[in-house]
């Protein structure tokens, strides 16, 4: 980051690549200088698999300080080792946590780590190469995700068309409250996830430019499974 760069002008900067995207009035934008130093950092090709997987828990972690700030708290009495006194705890709908395989494996932990009585549930959904539209291969919930506040993840929004996908599953098993939160996005991708569910709230460190003809987000960071697990 050059010197003198704020969030602010990240943030205006990221928001005018979005142009074009739709109003996107649902998507969220998580500018915090910790978050996208990391990002930075695993951004960089040179960033081998142990050091993108740590990378990629610590944002994951500071991410769902930012989706998780509007989860509702109830009053409760506690008694200090001074007196007692009313505090608050989090109150209504538990949390679950839906990687999207095999990339959004990289972010449980993070998450875990912030909400270790979160459920996870996996869904597996890849890009055709040549139409680039989602097929789905694996679906495993827990049995009560209808009642969880559910945080979709996946490090890369580009096309949009399996976060797309896995929010439609998701409600076709009667879930409700949805959100989806990601490392990258693209415009595009934005505009996809949008138009096909208004309801959902999109949490991103960064808005990139726009997808390649190949699908990839521009710049990116690559393939994020493959530098996640050290494949090709």
């Amino acid at each position: 980051m050059a010197a003198g760069t704020s969030a602010a002008s990240i943030r205006s900067a990221n928001w005018r690549h979005s142009k074009g995207a739709g109003n996107l009035s649902n998507v969220h934008l998580i500018d915090h200088p910790l978050i996208q130093h990391k990002l930075t950092m695993i951004r960089d090709k040179e960033t081998g698999p142990k050091d993108f997987r740590e990378l990629m828990d610590e944002i994951s972690l500071l991410m769902a300080y930012e989706v998780t700030r509007e989860l509702p708290l109830q009053e409760v009495v506690v008694e200090t080792p001074i007196c007692k006194t009313t505090a608050y705890t989090i109150a209504g709908k538990k949390v679950g946590i839906v990687p999207i395989l095999r990339a959004g494996l990289g972010m449980v932990n993070g998450i875990l780590r912030l909400i270790p009585t979160a459920k996870v549930g996996h869904i597996g959904v890849y890009r055709d190469r040549e139409t680039l539209l989602p097929v789905e291969y694996y679906c495993k919930l827990p049995g009560d995700v209808e009642e969880r506040e559910l945080i979709v993840i996946d490090p890369m929004l580009a096309t949009g068309g399996s976060a797309a996908a896995a929010i439609t599953f998701l409600k076709d098993r009667g879930c409700t409250s949805i959100k989806l939160m990601c490392l990258l996005a693209a415009p595009e991708g934005l505009a996809a996830v949008e138009a096909a569910h208004p309801d959902v709230d999109i949490f991103t460190a960064a808005i990139d430019e726009r997808l390649n003809s190949h699908g990839y987000i521009i710049p990116g960071l690559g393939d994020a499974g493959d530098r996640l697990f050290g494949t090709k």
